[in-house]
């Protein structure tokens, strides 16, 4: 019997873990995660944006591995607030419940709507150095409250545009046709569809 292909989804984030292995859950792969590998890297976030970071992760995952390494890296920014947090998004407080009451702190001030938009970078890197990266982007606006049960980060405080729906309301398949990092994940799978990596998991050029 062929053995499936590995791909290494490489969050520590439960959320985002989950998310990404959801939007390959109809492909022919077998996933690994880090806690699977007991990889514990301290992959520092710091880059010119997301592509750069998420490029990053996926290619220090995937020389640590050994495997085809899927990784992303997503901001949420805010017009009012000249497109902060954006690449310190994570890093706005310490969890999901302060860094929200701190994102409503800092929009007290400001007139709403509160327009603003998820911006993901999702990166395919293998171990031998290539490396390939799709972009997404989800705009909404951000409330005054927070509405919904699913989702994490900002989840309950972004209203997807078009839907009357925050992140957090959406069942995941529904949210996996409108976020970002869905959308940057199809962006990533149709550039391997015109330029494929060799050696590459192919079914991810569905």
């Amino acid at each position: 019997m062929t053995s499936k292909p590995r791909l290494l989804v490489a969050s520590t984030n439960p959320g985002k873990l989950r998310e990404l292995s959801s939007l390959l859950a109809g492909l022919d792969l077998e996933i690994a995660d880090l806690r699977s590998l007991g990889l514990a890297l301290e992959v520092p976030e710091e880059g010119p944006d997301y592509a750069s970071i998420a490029r990053f992760k996926a290619e220090t995952y995937a020389r640590a591995s050994g495997l085809w390494t899927l990784a992303d890296d997503t901001g949420l920014e805010v017009d009012a607030l000249g497109g902060a947090p954006g690449l310190r998004s994570a890093r706005l407080s310490g969890d999901d419940v302060s860094r929200r009451a701190r994102l409503l702190d800092l929009l007290a001030a400001h007139p709403r709507p509160w327009s603003a938009r998820f911006r993901c970078a999702a990166a395919l890197a293998g171990p031998q150095g290539e490396v390939a990266v799709g972009q997404g982007t989800c705009e909404g606006e951000i409330i005054a409250e927070e509405r919904g049960q699913h989702g994490f980060g900002y989840d309950p405080l972004f209203l997807v545009a078009g839907t009357g729906m925050t992140m957090a309301e959406l069942p995941l398949p529904q949210k996996n046709l409108l976020s970002h990092r869905a959308r940057a994940v199809h962006d990533l799978m149709a550039r391997l569809a015109e330029r494929p990596l060799p050696g590459a998991p192919p079914l991810l050029l569905r």
